[in-house]
Order: structure tokens, then sequence, then C-alpha cells
């Protein structure tokens, strides 16, 4: 069979958390409807809860092109992956699976004959040792993030924080300004900067993990971004400095959905959970009035102590709002004790409480106005596109990032982060859902526009997919 009339080859390595397995699915099946062949590499750790929870199999079986592949991140089964076993996920895979992935592009084991050997290199940019494998065989290789582009501008500059002497701070004063991020000057402080730098310590683990981004990420080719130019365009000039080629194709669920409603023979139902999703609460909304509840979700990785929950559990009830609360089995540290009366008489009359939902169709639910999230970046574009106004109380990493500029930025919400108190959470609940009401929904009501003028034809992230196709197709 001749190479060369077969379409490109593409392999996708994304981060083995859930946010970022999330989106490169989206991107994935994005690239099949070009026509593309994708390898789709997962460690197995990610492989197992996929095949338990998510109808991935049947999903991509429409696409004869997509292939499924695993590797592994060098950690026990049993290894939590997650809170303090993050950064030992981040150490294994740089040192052990750094082998296995350059093993198995020079195996021989990809190349089947009605496919062409890996002919581009889609990998998370935080995996950085997956640029010196590519250059090694030979591959060329697009990073792709999935956080959002003002986080990766903060990650960019902390050489510049250190430089000046703004990294470390030592004394408490979180509301100091941070003077050395280019773009952000205005408004940025300390306790927005990700959570890591309030540690004190150059040596922190995380900030050594994220201190090279600026050199690494313009190694590759090009970098996607899971964002659009009209949400984050003053920030995405400020990253075109180091990284000319960016491709902001966001957001990328959305996009997913406007291309398979364009396709009519395409289902449009996707599910790449981790968890196994509870859609009883689409039921307990179908029955509420139109923007009376208010969604409470904190994504798939932070963890709250039994205070804190507690303290969440009486804000809510006592706003007088209804709510919709996913609580994760594993989300709450020793959490076993009895509940108050009020709260759960409270709960029974306005509240619904489930392990996990399906996101994207509760936040496209008529009867959802608000939604309390981590301001993990997929959830926060979630809601952008749905216009949902946010509170945010975030927990790790980019989230701090995000949630100053959802309130000080875009103006889509409230920022509530370093706080967790009944009467605190209580007054912010009535603030969204009705004393500012009418302000955020008009707000998130022009931003949702935007989102969706981006991906429809001419739209720029439109325009940047057709261009990244085009490009993988040069190569």
């Amino acid at each position: 069979m001749d190479q060369s009339t077969l379409p490109p080859h593409v392999l996708i390595f994304p981060l083995p958390l859930q946010g970022p397995v999330n989106s490169m699915f989206k991107l994935a099946e994005l690239l099949c409807l070009s026509g593309f062949h994708i390898t789709f590499l997962v460690t197995d750790h990610i492989h197992t809860r996929l095949l338990k929870y998510s109808n991935i199999q049947s999903r991509f079986e429409r696409y004869p092109g997509f292939q499924l592949e695993t590797i592994s991140d060098g950690l026990p089964e049993d290894h939590p992956r997650s809170g303090n076993g993050l950064m030992e996920m981040f150490d294994s895979l740089k040192t052990k699976n750094k082998i296995l992935f350059k093993d198995l592009l020079t195996s021989g084991k990809l190349n089947l004959d009605s496919r062409r050997p890996v002919t581009c290199i889609i990998a998370d940019g935080i995996m950085g040792y997956t640029c010196d494998v590519a250059n090694d065989v030979g591959i060329p290789i697009i990073f792709v993030r999935t956080i959002s582009a003002c986080c990766l501008w903060v990650f960019f500059c902390l050489p510049k924080l250190i430089e000046s002497g703004e990294l470390p701070f030592s004394d408490n004063d979180l509301d100091t300004p941070i003077k050395s991020i280019p773009g952000m000057e205005s408004f940025f402080r300390r306790r927005d900067l990700p959570s890591f730098c309030r540690s004190g310590n150059l040596w922190d683990p995380s900030l050594q993990l994220y201190l090279p981004e600026s050199t690494e990420n313009p190694r590759a080719y090009g970098l996607i971004i899971n964002t659009f130019d009209d949400l984050e365009g003053p920030i995405l000039a400020q990253i075109r400095t180091l990284c000319p080629n960016l491709y902001t194709i966001g957001p990328l669920h959305s996009h997913l959905k406007y291309k398979l409603s364009v396709d009519s023979s395409s289902p449009l139902t996707s599910s790449n959970s981790l968890w196994k999703e509870d859609t009883s609460c689409i039921t307990w909304l179908d029955s509420q009035p139109s923007k009376s509840v208010i969604y409470v979700s904190f994504g798939s990785l932070a963890v709250m102590t039994k205070e804190q929950y507690m303290e969440f559990w009486y804000g809510l009830v006592n706003s007088g709002s209804r709510f919709l609360w996913v609580i994760r089995p594993d989300s709450v540290t020793n959490n076993s004790s009895e509940i108050p009366l009020e709260l759960s008489e409270g709960t029974k009359e306005r509240g619904y409480i489930v392990e996990w939902a399906p996101q994207e169709e509760v936040l496209a639910h008529n009867a959802v106005g608000g939604f309390l999230t981590h301001s993990g970046w997929n959830s926060t574009l979630e809601s952008v596109i749905e216009g949902v106004p946010m509170i945010c109380w975030p927990y790790f990493l980019d989230q701090q990032v995000n949630s100053r500029f959802v309130g000080e930025v875009w103006k889509l919400g409230l920022d509530m982060k370093d706080t967790c108190d009944r009467l605190i959470i209580e007054k912010t609940v009535r603030e969204l859902m009705d004393g500012r009401k009418d302000e955020f929904m008009n707000r998130a009501d022009q931003m949702k526009k935007l989102a969706k003028q981006c991906l429809s034809e001419g739209g720029s992230s439109y325009c940047n997919l057709e261009r990244l196709i085009k490009d993988i197709k040069d190569m």
C-alpha cells in the first residue's frame, strides 16, 4: 500500500488527570472528523477508569482511524495519584515514562500496514520530556495546554517574579499587588498566584515543576490552548511573544458539539468521565423553576476538611437558594458524623446531592442560574459557553488565577477564595442568585455570544482549527 496516500497519523498523549484527558478526547474526535488516524495514549491507571465509567469504546467505534494505546506511569496500581501523591506522579512520568515512551515510538508497534508511522505528536506541554523524545526520533511535536492562557502566562513569568524579588514572600499579606507579570499589573495580587507560590520556598517541588515553562513550551512546533481570543486576547498577545505559533481552538467541548451538529450522521452524546455519573439530578432539575438552582461542584481533585464541608452546607441551606451539590466519595476528609437536623431538612426541601453529575448537561439546564466552582479550566469554560455566572472557590494550581479573572477581569461572577465561612457563603450565594442576578446574567450572556461566534464559520477558534489541520497535513 502506498503510505503517502494515507492520512496523517497523530499520537495524542494527555497528562493523566481527568481534566486534561477529557479535553484531549475532544481534540482527538475533532481530528478524527478531519479523517486523521489517531493513536490516543493513556496510562494504565486512566485506562482502567475509562473502561469502568465512560462510553469511550462505543463512542470511538465509528472512527476506524482511532486506536487507544496504553503505557505505564511507573507507579504501583494502588498509588493515589492525587493530593500529595500528584508530585510523585510527575516525577515518575519524567524518569520512568520517558524511556517507555521512546520504546513505544521506535518499536514499530504503532506502524500497521493500514496507517503511516506517527507523523505528529500532540502532548501536554507540562510533560517536556516528550519533546526530547520527539526530537530524538525525528517526529514533529505540538504541545497542548488544557489550563487557561492567563495561568500559563503566570507560569511563564515565574522566573521574572523571582528576579524582581516578588517570589518567594515570607510575610502573610496576600493582598500585596504583583507587578512583574506584564498585562496583569493593575489587578493581580499575591493571593491570585498559583497556590504553591505561598510556600515561601524556592525549592518547593511544584514551583520547580512549573519554573521551566517559559523555555520548555517554545521548543515545540506550536502550542494548542483550550481558550478563545475574545476571552483571553490581551494575555494571548503576551504569550505570542514567546510562542508565536498559537492555536486557540476552544472551548473544545463546544467546538466538538458544533462540528458534530453540522455532521448530522453523528450522535451527540459523549462521556469521558472517570467517575460514575448520576443522571437522576437531571430529573430533579426538570422540576425546578428557571434559573433558580445553584450548581455546586469542586471538580475531580479538590479535597475539603469536615469543617469546610459543614460551613458550605450551612451556607447553602441558609442562603434559601435551591442547590444541586456534587460530593465525591473521596472529597471530604474524616467525614463520619451525624448530620444536624436543620441541614437534612433544608436539603430535603431545596437541595439535591449526588456523587458525580453529567456537568455539561447540568450547566446547560434551564433551571441552573449559578455555579459554585473550584474554577478548574474545563468547568470555567463550560460555564462561560452556557452563560452561567460563577462563585469561585479555588483549590490549587491554575484555579487561583482563573478565579481572579472570572471576578475582576471578565466580571462573570464572584471570587470567594481563601474564605470558608457559612455567613460569607450565604451572603455570596444570595448576591449571585438574587441581589446582582441581572447584572451577572447580562454579562454572562454577552460572553456566551462571543464564545459561540468564535466557533462558527470564520470565527477565531474555527479558523485556528482549520490551520492546525492544514499544518499537520503539511508535516
